[in-house]
């Protein structure tokens, strides 16, 4: 787990206490998040009108063009989205902004002295502290995104959002989302999608891309037994993505922009954000402003061209430089579409956990070198889990640095914790 480092004193000493927690093993349930709410004064209770986005790739971006649509209007977002990449405080926007560092430090302390002899995971103080963080400041909307699966996620406690939504599905946290359990799909994508749907809730539209047979019925069932409206990509909403994306649903037809984020799957989430604003009635977007955000949205670490800075420079001639933490097959397709064609170095670093191939096996004909680095303070896999032509540098600087002067592409890929060292070190921190 990576807690982050903070300037602040006062936030630092918070996230060493985070840093102390733990899932204990076996525990999963909902039992503690909602005792640690109850102390709260249950915050989740007195939220604005709530988009709730889960799925395995692609919710955050759902989430930023969401954000970007409803700011488009002039109206005022919290937004929750998860991991951050350098700083804690990524993971909370209030009003618009990143948390500042003395909100951050009270609103942490408060969860964790209130979670007294509960034992809270982390991930149950970060969603007991947004909750009251966005309970307390005003705003028109908020934007929260799901973090593991979404039945048993600690999100997963509100009374009513005003749209819940599922993004691309794919094979990932096996641990977690595969585990043995009665009563439950055994096939795997059907599983990851029963997991998915956890987060369907009665009165709350559903929303969600399109799927195999096996998934698509998984969510199906679970919309029904929470008596959730589904509104299903292909079913019940459509978007052709060509020059355009050619939107259509129950409401009629939109013709909106591409985005301006890389990747030829970012039409694909843009218009689930679409397909979620449409689909409920507690806020009001025009096409216009979907336009305006679609092509204004932003995402670090998802196929970001990096800008000339102190770690860019240390790679020899005229390289553009790329970074994307995806570190699934999924994500390795996605990537892979974004480059057919096109040769380029690959540098990667991955976690003890991941599939090494994950985001090889898509790229096989792309790369012209493999370069693999470790991540700091976290278990990685090594240079020869990756191939026998995969070779091993110390850190990001110096792989960059024995790079051949032949402007070819480079793809720093893998982790979003390796995502987080880039940036830091090339002084574009998200903000």
């Amino acid at each position: 787990m990576d807690f982050a480092k903070s300037d602040d004193p006062a936030v630092q000493q918070q996230l060493d206490r985070l840093a102390q927690l733990s899932l204990p093993q076996g525990r999963l349930g909902l039992e503690t998040i909602r005792a640690l709410l109850a102390r709260l004064g249950d915050p989740q209770k007195r939220l604005p009108p709530v988009f709730h986005v889960g799925g395995t790739n692609g919710k955050g971006s759902t989430c930023a063009f969401l954000r970007a649509m409803m700011e488009a209007e002039g109206l005022t977002i919290h937004a929750a989205t998860k991991p951050h990449l350098v700083r804690y405080n990524e993971r909370l926007r209030i009003a618009g902004h990143l948390i500042d560092d003395a909100m951050l430090a009270d609103l942490l302390r408060e969860v964790l002295d209130a979670a007294g002899d509960l034992a809270p995971s982390f991930f149950e103080v970060t969603t007991a502290a947004t909750f009251l963080a966005f309970a307390r400041v005003p705003a028109d909307a908020c934007i929260i995104e799901v973090g593991l699966g979404g039945r048993f996620d600690a999100t997963n406690v509100l009374d009513q959002p005003a749209a819940c939504a599922i993004a691309a599905l794919g094979i990932d946290h096996e641990q977690f989302l595969l585990a043995p359990e009665k009563g439950v799909p055994t096939q795997p994508l059907a599983r990851i999608a029963f997991e998915k749907a956890g987060i369907a809730h009665a009165g709350s539209p559903l929303v969600t891309q399109s799927y195999p047979p096996g998934p698509a019925l998984e969510i199906e069932r679970a919309a029904l037994a929470a008596d959730a409206p589904l509104f299903m990509r292909g079913r019940d909403w459509s978007a052709h993505i060509g020059q355009m994306i050619e939107y259509r649903d129950q409401h009629g037809a939109l013709r909106l922009p591409l985005p301006a984020l890389p990747g030829a799957h970012q039409a694909d989430n843009a218009a689930l954000a679409v397909a979620m604003i449409r689909s409920q009635d507690q806020i009001t977007v025009s096409p216009t402003s979907m336009a305006q955000g679609i092509r204004a949205a932003q995402w670090p670490a998802r196929l970001q061209k990096l800008a000339r800075g102190p770690l860019t420079d240390q790679a020899a001639g005229n390289h553009p430089i790329w970074l994307d933490g995806g570190h699934n097959r999924d994500a390795g397709a996605a990537i892979a579409r974004h480059f057919s064609g096109q040769k380029l170095h690959l540098i990667i670093g991955m976690l003890e956990g991941k599939d090494p191939q994950a985001i090889i096996a898509p790229l096989a004909p792309n790369i012209i070198s493999l370069t693999a680095v470790p991540i700091s303070g976290s278990k990685h896999h090594q240079a020869e889990d990756f191939g026998k032509t995969a070779r091993h540098a110390p850190d990001i600087a110096s792989a960059l640095s024995r790079l051949p002067n032949d402007g070819a592409a480079v793809l720093i890929a893998g982790s979003l914790y390796l995502a987080g060292e880039v940036l830091k070190l090339n002084e574009q921190v998200p903000d």
